[in-house]
């Protein structure tokens, strides 16, 4: 059944635009707590970013969480994968993230977390549309539920990032950069990387309400590449404005992706027999990620593009790694979504056991040339299912003689088909992903 307010990562829009405004937030947070309170007693976290807008969408959902008659414990700023952790520790009935990732300060949204840490159950995002449809109540007073702060959240989250690595890991002589987008992993990330011993040189950490994600974080790697060459830094970590996201750049200055740090935590996983399966990619992985696995002996598959979907994938497979190559990797042997502080980690130990730079460990990994172009798509007929279209794709895919891919996507938060063709050639690469793209433009025209 088609969902009318969830996407796939939640609710998320621009603020002061349908839904996101503060009487549906108020909505929302009563068809939630409506929704979770019919299965029994119930208690929801609510953390958040460091968008100004935050604090307003907070006082919303709280009120509506309460008229429910849900208890509403507030973690404040924290990063996403915080609020899935300490929804299970605190044995809440959900979580809630008031959260836009990598936009920027004038968007917004929401997701969610089940009481297990993980993405919400279609069928109870379907109830909570329901109920957003329905006439909103208020429970007696004595009933209203009750608001209360964690003050210890911080703590509680960066010693479970730091339980992820042995007790005995000691990250002395490593020089690192860290760039915390001005988001929500600004008190957390550096706290964890210094207790381990490294000497950290932190950007990005002082958040305004409005600066987060401006010109710095994991969509705007300039910043901490030259800081990684003007400290002689081993290496650079750059976070997303919630922290489920994390790339790095190397003592070159070299931007390493999420498909070269899934790579890197493959292989040590194999290395050490904790593999249990084989890796989680997507549409959009690169073809070199898999033939550097397929090296490896390591199986690989590909999910839809967004971590719902690479989730799903590892669940049903019972595998324990997968990602994207924006950078959000999942490691299910120590948590239950994208943890960019975790990730990191796990690269930093990885590189330690190997007594390699980043820079030699994704050597081994020789990326196909990729060319991604965006086309403004407008509305009407769906581009991609153009008779010209799908026979031009599948002629130049027969072209590339199995030595490349071709993949058309509709972006799933903006208006937007994404054209992406990567092979052997560069040149060949650009000039079909070009024609391609000029033949969509021509559809859509």
């Amino acid at each position: 059944m088609t969902k009318k307010y969830f996407g796939t990562d939640g609710i998320r829009g621009r603020v002061g635009e349908f839904p996101i405004t503060p009487d549906f937030m108020l909505k929302l947070g009563w068809a939630a707590g409506m929704a979770f309170r019919s299965m029994g007693a119930c208690r929801i976290l609510v953390g958040k970013d460091t968008r100004i807008s935050g604090y307003m969408f907070e006082s919303a959902l709280e009120a509506g969480l309460s008229a429910a008659g849900a208890d509403v414990m507030l973690l404040g700023p924290m990063p996403t994968p915080a609020i899935a952790y300490l929804t299970r520790t605190f044995h809440a009935q959900a979580g809630i993230v008031i959260s836009a990732s990598h936009n920027p300060h004038d968007d917004n949204g929401i997701k969610f977390f089940s009481g297990q840490g993980t993405k919400l159950p279609d069928e109870i995002e379907h109830m909570i549309e329901e109920l957003l449809d329905a006439p909103m109540t208020v429970v007696e007073s004595s009933k209203l539920g009750k608001v209360s702060r964690i003050n210890d959240a911080s703590g509680r989250y960066i010693e479970f990032c730091k339980s992820s690595v042995p007790t005995s890991t000691n990250f002395a002589g490593l020089k690192i950069v860290i760039d915390c987008a001005h988001g929500a992993t600004y008190k957390v990330a550096p706290s964890v990387f210094k207790e381990l011993g490294a000497e950290v040189t932190v950007l990005s950490a002082q958040p305004n309400g409005l600066n987060i994600n401006d010109n710095c974080g994991s969509t705007h790697m300039g910043q901490l590449q030259a800081a990684v060459l003007a400290e002689h830094a081993d290496l650079g970590i750059a976070f997303d404005g919630d922290g489920d996201r994390v790339l790095m750049v190397d003592h070159t200055g070299a931007i390493v992706d999420g498909d070269d740090l899934l790579f890197i935590i493959a292989r040590d996983l194999q290395e050490r027999n904790k593999l249990q399966g084989g890796v989680v990619g997507t549409l959009m992985s690169n073809l070199g990620l898999e033939l550097a696995l397929a090296d490896l002996g390591i199986p690989f598959v590909r999910a839809n593009v967004g971590d719902r979907y690479v989730i799903a994938e590892l669940l049903e497979r019972n595998w324990v790694i997968g990602g994207e190559n924006s950078g959000h990797v999942v490691c299910f042997q120590h948590t239950t979504t994208g943890d960019a502080i975790i990730a990191a980690l796990q690269v930093l130990l990885a590189l330690r056991r190997r007594e390699e730079s980043l820079a030699q460990a994704r050597q081994a990994l020789r990326k196909c040339p990729q060319v991604l172009l965006n086309v403004r798509f407008s509305g009407g007929e769906n581009p991609i299912e153009h008779p010209a279209i799908k026979e031009a794709c599948e002629r130049v895919t027969v072209a590339m003689a199995g030595r490349g891919r071709v993949l058309l996507r509709k972006s799933g938060t903006e208006p937007l088909v994404r054209v992406m063709v990567e092979g052997d050639d560069e040149t060949q690469v650009r000039g079909y992903a070009e024609e391609l793209a000029k033949l969509v433009t021509e559809v859509c025209a």
